[in-house]
């Protein structure tokens, strides 16, 4: 994919070797956008550094219910920059599934997100699952205006913490 600032991406499945270099990227994120990927469970100090199993589990998915896409450099898994995660998993009841995606500001706004999130849905819309959503800080306009441009809804209930649930129906509508 080539960004309107000339750079080109590669748009792939997430692969085992991309754990090191996802590790080497997230030094260079700003801690803003790690708060805004990762809402709970971090430590005020792990904002600057991913550990190795993090990185690990991030990159070994469960093919059956969990799809994770990179956007990298044009280099073999392994050695290229990563500058977007995205990832969708399946929830326990089976018909409903969680997205993150994470752009990395050397990339942000110019349309990876858009892109990646359609291919998230459209992996949820093959699996037939009835919702795809996401928790978002309430603060992060770029996601929640990219989420109701493709549809999404707020949902009824607030998360708290400042997230906004973010849901997007994908059953077919009654005619």
């Amino acid at each position: 994919m080539r960004l309107p600032n000339g750079r080109e991406v590669l748009i792939r499945p997430i692969r085992p070797e991309d754990a090191e270099p996802i590790r080497a990227s997230f030094s260079l994120l700003q801690p803003e956008e790690v708060r805004q990927r990762f809402s709970s469970g971090i430590q005020r100090d792990a904002l600057s550094e991913m550990t190795p199993e993090a990185a690990e589990r991030m990159t070994r998915i469960n093919p059956k219910n969990e799809f994770a896409l990179v956007a990298a450099e044009p280099l073999p898994p392994g050695e290229a920059l990563i500058g977007a995660v995205a990832r969708i998993s399946v929830d326990d009841n089976g018909r409903e599934a969680g997205f993150a995606i994470l752009v990395s500001h050397y990339v942000a706004n110019m349309g990876l997100g858009r892109y990646l999130m359609t291919r998230l849905v459209k992996w949820a819309r093959g699996k037939k699952l009835d919702c795809v959503y996401g928790d978002v800080f309430e603060h992060n306009q770029a996601m929640l205006s990219l989420a109701e441009s493709l549809g999404f809804e707020r949902s009824d209930g607030q998360e708290g913490g400042g997230l906004v649930r973010m849901r997007l129906d994908l059953r077919p509508k009654a005619a």
